[in-house]
């Protein structure tokens, strides 16, 4: 029987950096449940009431990156085989910022926005109305919310410690939009335990991550089912979403990202379909969605959409 386990953000759950050395803070069973919240990209965490906290990562780290809690080892996970992650119930926090300009980023840089001073936005989240609003000058501006979280990821099997900051094979901070509540996310487990960590909540955001910031929020609930599936290996995150199925390319170059998010999809639908990868081809320009997924994670991301039900099959025989 699946059971549900309750972590509460604190200084020995949070990590910034990537580890196949990093040791577990609970072991689960495939298709437990982890409920939980996360804290703000700014390691800490503002109360209504106008006070904050502060909180650290329990390993040792040089050049801290985003505030995750983990690792998650699941039993009987290994190399090879698939995580799946089930995005239950995702609530944003009352508050949350972002910040633009003022920093050498090539697109900044590109825009003339690296020398200007930077500027911050302070939100508020009114998660009745699912809305984010903050002011600038005498005029308030409003955005729909669409809460997901930002890094979900499991360990990379690479020796040393790793920055959170460049999504990767195994996942990592892949801030992708389309990842909100009743999504599914598939992992490549690349160690034993598969050690899965999540964090960077973002309230609101467009494709690209244009600034280099969404909506950063903290997260006052963030429940996942974690399932392991042994006959399913993959090379890149795949995701299935309430907007479609989704693959994922990530590199330094945009063209290879694309071509990366773009292979992905292909063979899903080779999979799918019983296609051949040419028949695929000609099948994804008429139905296949191509999204800038971020430009300021340090590698470039593209995800490839396929909309549920946009292909229909009619046997003729």
């Amino acid at each position: 029987m699946s059971a549900t386990h309750s972590l509460k953000a604190q200084n020995d759950y949070l990590h910034g950096s990537f580890s196949r050395e990093y040791q577990p803070i609970i072991t689960i069973n495939s298709g437990d449940s982890i409920k939980m919240n996360t804290i703000g990209l700014e390691w800490g965490y503002s109360h209504a009431d106008g006070r904050k906290e502060k909180f650290e990562s329990r390993e040792d780290e040089q050049g801290l990156g985003h505030p995750l809690i983990g690792p998650i080892e699941v039993k009987g996970a290994r190399p090879g085989m698939t995580l799946e992650v089930k995005i239950n119930e995702l609530i944003p926090s009352w508050y949350g910022w972002n910040v633009a300009g003022g920093s050498n980023g090539w697109h900044n840089i590109s825009l003339g926005l690296s020398e200007v001073p930077q500027i911050k936005l302070d939100w508020e989240l009114d998660r009745e109305a699912m809305t984010g609003s903050t002011q600038i000058g005498d005029r308030t501006f409003t955005v729909p919310l669409t809460p997901f979280m930002g890094v979900m990821s499991t360990a990379p099997s690479e020796e040393g410690c790793h920055s959170t900051i460049p999504p990767r094979y195994c996942g990592g901070n892949i801030d992708c939009k389309e990842l909100v509540k009743g999504s599914v996310l598939y992992l490549p487990v690349a160690v034993e335990g598969a050690m899965f960590s999540v964090g960077d909540g973002h309230a609101a955001q467009g494709d690209g991550e244009v600034s280099g910031t969404a909506i950063e929020c903290p997260m006052d609930e963030v429940n996942l089912t974690l399932t392991i599936h042994e006959d399913l290996t993959l090379e890149m995150p795949r995701a299935n979403t309430p907007s479609g199925w989704i693959t994922f390319g990530f590199n330094d170059d945009l063209n290879k990202a694309t071509v990366m998010a773009l292979d992905g999809m292909l063979h899903f639908m080779q999979e799918t379909f019983g296609l051949d990868k040419t028949e695929a081809m000609a099948i994804a320009s008429v139905s296949v969605d191509l999204r800038i997924t971020q430009i300021v994670n340090g590698v470039k991301g593209v995800h490839a959409v396929l909309p549920h039900g946009v292909i229909q099959q009619i046997s003729n025989k």
